[in-house]
This record gives C-alpha cells, sequence and structure tokens, in this order.
C-alpha cells in the first residue's frame, strides 16, 4: 500500500502552487508599476532636459561664431531657465563660460562622453537615486559644422522622486497585507478542501471493510458535494448487491440441499433395510433419478445465470426468431401433450436478431415451459412472433392461473416463486424467468408480464431488429 508523503500530497503541492502565484503576483506589482512609473518620468525629464538644451544651443548658434563670458551672459539673461536645476556652457577647451557646478558634469559625464558630444551628439542621462530623479543632458553647440562648445543642463527632482517613494510604501504596505491575507485565506481553503477528501477517503474505508450502510454528508454543491452524491448512491448499490448476493447464496444452498437430502434419505433407505423388496428398491432409485435431474437443472441454471452475470457471451451472430421457436416448440409439444395443454404458433417470417442462438434458445424455452407447466389442464398456449417498427416482439400467452399483481414486480426475480408448493411439484426453481430477463437485456431489450383480461399471463420480449442494429 502506497504511503503518503508530505512534499507530494494534494495539499502540499496545492499550497506550494497558490502561494507561488501570490507570490509572482506581488513581485510584479513591486515592480512592475514602479519600473513603469520611473520609466515614464524618466521619458518626461529627458523631453524637459533635452528641449531645455536644444533652445539654449539654438539661440547660441545663431548669434556667435565663437563663445564668449559675455557674450554667453547676455543670452541667457533673456532665456527662461527655470525649468532647470543647473545649466553650464564651457567652451571646446572645457573652460565653463556659464554656470559654476562642474562636478555634476564630470559625475554624470566622463571626459570620453564629452568627447562624443562635441563630434556633434547629443547626449542623455538619468537616474533615481535617494529618492530624487537626477537628469542631464549635453548638447554641443555648433557653428559651420564645428563644435564652438558645449551646454550641460541638469535637473534634480525631489519631488515626484518623493512620490514614488511614498508609491513604493504604500505597495509594499498592501502587498503585506495582501500576502497576510491571502496566506489565511489559502490555509481556510486547503483546510476545508482536504478535510471533505479525508471524509471520504475514511468513508471509503469504512466500505472497504464491508459496512455499506455507511453514508457520507457532504454540503455544498461543488464537485466534492457531488462526488459524495455519488458515493452514497454507490453504497447503496453495493448494499443491494450484497444483500442480493447473501439471498442468492443462501436461495442455492436451499435448492441444492433439497435433492441432496431426499438422494440421501433415499439411499440410506436402501442401505439400512436388508429385505427391501426389489420394486421398492427399483421406486427408489427413479425417485434418486428424479432428484438428481432436478439438482442438474438448478445447476445448469445457476451456471447460466454465472455466465450472463459475467458477461461471457458467444459471439453473436445473425438468429432467425422464427426458427428458434418452432424448433423448440417441436421439444415442448410432448410436455404440453402429458399436461393437457394445447400450443398454437403464429410465427412471421424474417424476424431476425443479433444474439446468440443459446440464448434465444433459453428465451424461448424458459418462457413456453412455463407457460405449460402453470397452466391449467385443457389450458390454452399462444405464442406470437411479428415485426413492429424497428423491434421483434416474441409473446407468449397461457390460460392458467396468473400472478396476484403484488407479485408481477418479482417474477424477474431469482428463485422467487408465486405458488412454492406448486413450484417444486412442476420441478420449478426460481431461475428460468431471471435467466430470460439477463439474456434480454444483454441485447439490449425488454421482457415484462403482465395478466390477460380473460385470465393467465401474457410474457412479451422486444428485441432489436438485425436491419436496424448498428
Amino acid at each position: 500500500m502506497r504511503k503518503l508523503r508530505f512534499i507530494s500530497s494534494i495539499r502540499t503541492k496545492f499550497a506550494l502552487t497558490l502561494f507561488l502565484i501570490i507570490a509572482v503576483v506581488l513581485v510584479l506589482m513591486n515592480t512592475y508599476f514602479m519600473t513603469a512609473s520611473r520609466d515614464v518620468i524618466f521619458r518626461s525629464k529627458k523631453d524637459l532636459v533635452q528641449r531645455q538644451a536644444s533652445v539654449i544651443t539654438t539661440s547660441l548658434e545663431d548669434l556667435f561664431d565663437e563663445l564668449t563670458v559675455n557674450d554667453v551672459a547676455r543670452v541667457m539673461e533673456v532665456l527662461d531657465v527655470t525649468g532647470v536645476t543647473h545649466v553650464v556652457i564651457l567652451d571646446v577647451e572645457g573652460n565653463i563660460l556659464y554656470g559654476s557646478v562642474e562636478n555634476h558634469l564630470q559625475r554624470d559625464f566622463p571626459p570620453n562622453y564629452v568627447s562624443r558630444a562635441l563630434e556633434g551628439f547629443d547626449l542623455f542621462y538619468t537616474r533615481f537615486s535617494e529618492g530624487s530623479f537626477f537628469s542631464s543632458a549635453l548638447a554641443p553647440v555648433m557653428t559651420r559644422n564645428a563644435a564652438i562648445g558645449l551646454v550641460y543642463v541638469h535637473e534634480t527632482d525631489y519631488e515626484q522622486g518623493t512620490i514614488i517613494l511614498d508609491m513604493q510604501g504604500t505597495l509594499r504596505n498592501i502587498s503585506i497585507i495582501v500576502a497576510v491575507f491571502s496566506v489565511y485565506l489559502v490555509v481556510i481553503i486547503i483546510w476545508s478542501v482536504m478535510r471533505r477528501i479525508t471524509s471520504i477517503f475514511n468513508a471509503i474505508k469504512t466500505v472497504r471493510e464491508g459496512e455499506y450502510n455507511y453514508h457520507i454528508k457532504m454540503g455544498g454543491r461543488d464537485e466534492l458535494a457531488l462526488l459524495g452524491d455519488e458515493f452514497n448512491r454507490l453504497t447503496d448499490r453495493l448494499r443491494e448487491t450484497d444483500e442480493v448476493r447473501r439471498r442468492f447464496v443462501a436461495d442455492a444452498s436451499h435448492e441444492l440441499k433439497t435433492p441432496l437430502a431426499s438422494i440421501r434419505l433415499l439411499s440410506d433407505s436402501i442401505l439400512q433395510n436388508e429385505g427391501i423388496e426389489r420394486l421398492t428398491v427399483q421406486e427408489f432409485i427413479g425417485d434418486i433419478g428424479t432428484e438428481a435431474e432436478r439438482l442438474s437443472r438448478t445447476t445448469e441454471k445457476l451456471m447460466t445465470l454465472t455466465r450472463l452475470d459475467s458477461k461471457i457471451m458467444d459471439e453473436k451472430t445473425d438468429v432467425d426468431m422464427r426458427d428458434a421457436i418452432t424448433a423448440t416448440l417441436r421439444m415442448l409439444r410432448p410436455l404440453a401433450a402429458g399436461n393437457e395443454v394445447t400450443i398454437e404458433s403464429e410465427l412471421m417470417e424474417g424476424c431476425r436478431v443479433l444474439a446468440t442462438e443459446d440464448a434465444i434458445h433459453q428465451i424461448v424455452f424458459n418462457l413456453i415451459e412455463n407457460a405449460i407447466k402453470y397452466n391449467k389442464p385443457g389450458g390454452n398456449v399462444s405464442v406470437t412472433l411479428f415485426a413492429e417498427a424497428d423491434e421483434i416482439v416474441f409473446a407468449v400467452d397461457d390460460t392458467g392461473v396468473g400472478i396476484p399483481d403484488e407479485d408481477l414486480p418479482h417474477v424477474f426475480d431469482r428463485f422467487y416463486r408465486v405458488d412454492k408448493a406448486r413450484s417444486r411439484e412442476a420441478g420449478g426453481s426460481g431461475l428460468g424467468l431471471s435467466i430470460v430477463k439477463g439474456a434480454v437485456e444483454e441485447f439490449n431489450g425488454t421482457v415484462s408480464a403482465s395478466r390477460r383480461d380473460d385470465g393467465g399471463m401474457r410474457f412479451q420480449v422486444r428485441l432489436r431488429a438485425l436491419d436496424r442494429v448498428e
């Protein structure tokens, strides 16, 4: 028997899966939104500083062929540079012509970047650090395709940095709350689901021990509730099957015990009476033979029922119902003559079914034999066969004593006999109609029993016609 390990249990897998999903969602919420927000601010800062640098370089390029401190100062006096933090203007030698924050320039743009800007390239640098956005732009002042200076624009934004930090803290707090609530919710869900699964598991073990009356109580309307309902229906079916099995074994034992006891009694009578007459011995031996025949018939019918229960059937073939009924009537006419019963038949030609010859023989033989045995002297048995729509209908009517209404629902039960004394007298075992029902249902047909208005019984079998069988 397999042992349940913690790492392989559904509970562990379910919990790990949910925790992983929650962790991924929280990580994405704390990284993606923050990254996306910073990227939006970075783009806005880039536009700001580059636009400001472009305005300054354009103003200087349009007025001068060479930059001086005084010329740059006059231009910067009329330009609006309040949107940025620092502006530094340098000549090609690196001398500061305007501004005094060279340390920012060296930090943001190393010498190799400055050289690249002098070649005519616009450069941009931004970073988020210590709760602030730092954005810088370096643009060359070009005249006649040659650089005559550099414009460095820097902007430090503490306010939006503070907003980002506040958002980050808020998301972190929300993530903690969501994580705690999610863990609590996951634990509750797993506990609820596993408690119900465990109850089903324990119920299965209880039923496995033979307690078929056990029912599980499963609330809700989900799949586990449906599983609980199916389990209860299964235990009901098992209980019914077990009751039928026990009754079948008891009835079979009783049916076999009766002829065996008679045989033993008769044989003991012969052995214990040394002076018994020859005619008496012959009579006893004849009775032993009769009981042996009854025992043989009972065991044969039990074997037939066993084959039907096990679904052990010969391969289905094309069976002509008219031929099968005709052959069976030839066998049973002597029995009918001995019981002073008249047999009439009306059999339509071309009534073919997909079945086995042995099963059809069992159906026809048992129904007609019962109609003869349980008829009245001078009675009549009518056998009809005809096609109706896509079905073949086989019916047996008799003029016997019939079956009481309260017994009709049980006539196809195993070992069930309406008149036990008369059944034993007629040699019946209570298995014939059970065999009929089992064989008919094997071919997806139906069999019914009903009382006739003028007395007697009518048994009717319906099977699918061969040309309609798929």
